[in-house]
């Protein structure tokens, strides 16, 4: 994934953006947005295509964060990797 080509994007009339991508997945993934695809059309009562299956996961379950640093909060608390001396020698 070395090309810096920038895919086009294209604004939708609901306001929102859409980008393509091309993206390599395994059959166990591809599966499972078709299990999602499923379920979709079974609340919508409608067919629902695969790349509907997935913006709707997208959308349903936020992205963590991997790259970002954990607050103060989120951090475990320092551990020494020192023994503590205890007693007098």
């Amino acid at each position: 994934m070395n090309d810096r080509v920038t895919p086009p994007m294209h604004a939708t009339p609901d306001g929102e953006a859409e980008i393509a991508l091309v993206i390599r997945l395994p059959w166990e993934d591809v599966a499972r947005l078709g299990q999602e695809a499923g379920r979709l059309a079974a609340q919508h009562q409608r067919a629902v295509t695969l790349d509907e299956a997935v913006s709707h996961r997208l959308r349903s379950r936020p992205a963590p964060a991997a790259h970002a640093k954990p607050t103060a909060e989120q951090q475990p608390p320092a551990v020494s990797a020192l023994p503590r001396l205890t007693g007098t020698a």
